[in-house]
């Protein structure tokens, strides 16, 4: 009889174990540092360096813009899946561009939310 209830208190605290394992964040992946970033327009491919600070799940990312303006956001990693924002303060207004991307070993991609102007490719390798 005891082995019956200790058996079942493991069976449930392994059960419980498991469930918790499955629930908890995937850890996030390291990205800090200078990526070689390249987003794809139809006016041509935007090769620029973009630099990543990170802390646990919360990023950071600037690049020079594309007129000279420099481009700054913030964001968040989860596991692989990375995302972050940047506005940019224009003439006719505010304007937000929305990353989405994944991370793969030293190579990353996804696309660019442009607003109405839809979104574009990028991907971005780490520099050594």
């Amino acid at each position: 009889m005891r082995l019956r209830i200790l058996l079942t208190l493991l069976l449930a605290v392994g059960a419980a174990g498991a469930l918790a394992a499955q629930d908890a964040p995937a850890k996030p992946s390291d990205v800090a540092g200078v990526w070689e970033m390249t987003i794809q327009t139809p006016q041509g491919d935007m090769p620029s360096d973009a630099t990543f600070a990170q802390e646990g799940d919360k990023i950071r990312f600037t690049m020079p813009g594309f007129q000279g303006m420099e481009m700054m956001g913030e964001g968040t990693i989860t596991g692989q899946e990375l995302e972050w924002t940047v506005i940019l303060s224009t003439s006719q207004g505010d304007f937000m561009l929305v990353f989405k991307g994944k991370v793969e070993g030293d190579m990353r991609s996804g696309e660019v939310q442009a607003g109405d102007f839809g979104a574009f490719p990028w991907t971005a390798k780490k520099k050594q």
